[in-house]
């Protein structure tokens, strides 16, 4: 029979193998967890990781595309800031030499025709003419006259222009006046010619 030291000793032995094997369990349930947890955050991690990629990915995309939009409106600008000046440049080249038309042996038949079309455009039972001093030249001799029976509305000479190539008609109290000189028809059709005289000026077909 065991005395009771010996009893107390195998009691404690066991008692510490069980503890032991009890401590063991929780080491390894505590490594479990841990490894179990390391991966889910490993996984997290590359989740995460991914998705920051794909969002810089986006954003340099998006850069990228605005730079190239905002270069090719830049371009766009400087282009059509090209074509302004160069369109300007010629219709001011235009304008500095309509008062040589006054030169042209067909002026006669250009200044007469102006005339008509401003009395018709005036619509006025009678229009004083203020004209160019070559086109008052041409309206002597009873060419005024003869324009006026010829519209069937009587026309008096006014004060020669100090500006313009032309002609200006206006009802005999100044209140409606048609200016039809060479330059206010240019100002008129400038608009509707910069479309065709770019395509000449780049050497294009009409």
């Amino acid at each position: 029979m065991k005395s009771v030291d010996e009893s107390i000793e195998t009691l404690s032995r066991a008692i510490l193998s069980e503890a032991n094997a009890e401590a063991e369990q929780i080491k390894n349930d505590a490594r479990a967890r841990a490894d179990a947890i390391r991966q889910q955050a490993e996984k997290q991690a590359a989740a995460e990781r991914a998705e920051i990629l794909e969002r810089a990915e986006q954003e340099a995309e998006r850069i990228r595309s605005q730079v190239v939009a905002t270069s090719q409106l830049k371009a766009r600008t400087r282009q059509l800031e090209h074509r302004e000046k160069l369109l300007q440049t010629v219709f001011d080249s235009a304008r500095q030499q309509l008062p040589s038309v006054e030169e042209w042996s067909d002026y006669e038949e250009i200044a007469l025709s102006l005339l008509r079309e401003a009395v018709v455009q005036l619509r006025s039972q009678q229009a004083v003419v203020r004209a160019d001093k070559a086109m008052v030249n041409l309206l002597a001799n009873g060419v005024l006259e003869k324009i006026s029976t010829e519209l069937n509305v009587p026309l008096t000479l006014g004060d020669t222009l100090e500006k313009g190539t032309g002609v200006v008609v206006e009802t005999p109290d100044g209140h409606i006046n048609y200016d039809n000189t060479l330059e206010t028809r240019l100002a008129r059709l400038q608009n509707s010619l910069r479309s065709p005289v770019h395509h000449i000026l780049m050497g294009e077909s009409l």
